[in-house]
């Protein structure tokens, strides 16, 4: 049809050749070929474990066989807390399975409400915001306090969710040299001075177990009139007097060092959702102005009922939180003396990376490792540096010292087996 949709188009008598429609999917052959190649050689898929059944934070069936989990992020053993457990029950009795709806419409219901209490309580904050997962409260909050014109400046070692936050809100993206204090000062000193601009940290990178130096990187940022956003996913539950994160455990203070803080439910809280608690006097604007908090279905009752629960049995978990200290630098040290290479000089956190030589012998280790009943996970890129591969561990408060040593074990023979140590 013409413009005016009234008459027939003529079509030309000698159309010009169409180009051979391309396949969208061929920017992935090479990752498919590598899959393939290395599946080829017999191994286990080690992106496709199947949790037939979990027993407890520290067990599992996989392929019918119990199994050690040492490759979940359950640092607190929430997930089998019988407080926790009765409240999702009981919230889903008394609401049903879901909201159907956005917080901005029908969904917030009595238990969101609650959640964000707990939150407040637990950090001593004034103002605290629930996200549907961990990756959109960083996602959205990122993206809604630096906008186009002003500047986000990050950690080279970010998470994904870091950076698909500062893409999605179009600002300016600075990076500095992972945990370097020195870069991030010169790369600040180099900005101009008048736009708004955001430092992005995180306490503890999730692929290494390293920690950041808040307290000298937060004093930089705030030398160079930046606001600091730092993300606690890792540390939340065990670090600090209060279990607030690493920011707590070096002395910096929200609302006078750290301006907000984000977290997610699905590690030392044990269900799934996220957050972002803060002091800022405008902070609630955000729930106007956020999209992926706007835009996306509320989370259902009974998690956040379960999410509640377990933040504030954690405000008094004393006691597992030096059970996870004791267990990961128990674990850490066995290893170093068997002669493993790790990401890390000490138990700087409860991930211990095995650091390997390329993804063969990362796969093999890990192929050992499951046949003889532990779980780790297996970290390559784009997950890690480029060239990096490694087993990631991540010990609970639930681990016993049988465990402990069964791990240790494992991991000996895992590595002489396939020539990692003597």
């Amino acid at each position: 049809m013409t413009e005016t949709g009234l008459e027939p188009e003529a079509l030309p008598a000698d159309p010009a050749p169409v180009a051979p429609e391309r396949d969208l999917f061929s920017k992935f052959d090479a990752l498919i070929a590598e899959r393939e190649a290395l599946l080829g050689t017999g191994v286990r898929d080690p992106f496709g474990i199947v949790m037939e059944e979990v027993r407890s934070p520290t067990e599992a069936v996989i392929k019918g066989r119990e199994t050690i989990l040492l490759g979940t992020y359950n640092y607190m053993g929430m997930t089998f807390d019988a407080d926790v457990i009765a409240a999702g029950k009981q919230a889903l009795d008394r609401f049903g399975s879901g909201t159907n709806g956005s917080r901005m419409l029908n969904g917030t219901f009595r238990d969101h409400v609650d959640a964000e209490d707990a939150l407040r309580e637990f950090y001593a904050a004034d103002h605290a915001m629930v996200f549907s997962t961990g990756y959109q409260a960083n996602l959205g909050t990122i993206s809604t306090i630096a906008a186009k014109g002003e500047y986000v400046i990050l950690d080279a070692d970010s998470h994904a969710s870091i950076y698909d936050g500062c893409k999605m809100g179009d600002a300016e993206v600075v990076r500095f040299r992972h945990n370097s204090v020195e870069d991030l000062d010169k790369r600040l000193g180099r900005l101009p001075k008048d736009p708004g601009k955001l430092v992005v940290l995180e306490g503890v990178y999730s692929m290494l177990g390293d920690i950041a130096p808040l307290k000298e990187m937060v004093a930089i940022a705030k030398k160079h009139g930046c606001m600091v956003l730092v993300d606690e996913a890792h540390s939340m539950g065990f670090f600090g007097e209060h279990g607030r994160g690493v920011y707590e455990d070096q002395g910096l203070i929200l609302g006078e060092d750290v301006d907000f803080i984000i977290g997610t439910f699905s590690k030392s809280v044990g269900t799934v959702g996220g957050f972002c608690v803060s002091n800022h006097p405008k902070f609630e604007a955000m729930r106007l102005a956020c999209r992926p908090y706007i835009f996306t279905a509320s989370l259902p009752p009974s998690v956040v009922a379960t999410a509640a629960t377990s933040i504030r049995k954690l405000m008094h978990a004393d006691a597992k939180r030096a059970q996870l200290w004791s267990n990961a630098r128990r674990l850490h040290a066995n290893l170093r003396e068997l002669g493993f290479t790790l990401g890390t000089q000490s138990a700087d956190s409860a991930i211990i990376a095995v650091m390997c030589k390329d993804q063969e012998r990362a796969v093999g280790i890990w192929q050992s490792l499951l046949e003889q009943g532990l779980y780790v996970n297996v970290a390559r890129p784009p997950a890690t540096p480029s060239g990096t591969f490694l087993l990631r561990c991540s010990l609970s408060a639930e681990h016993s010292d049988a465990q402990i040593d069964r791990i240790t074990a494992m991991f000996a023979d895992a590595g002489r087996a396939t020539g990692e140590i003597n």
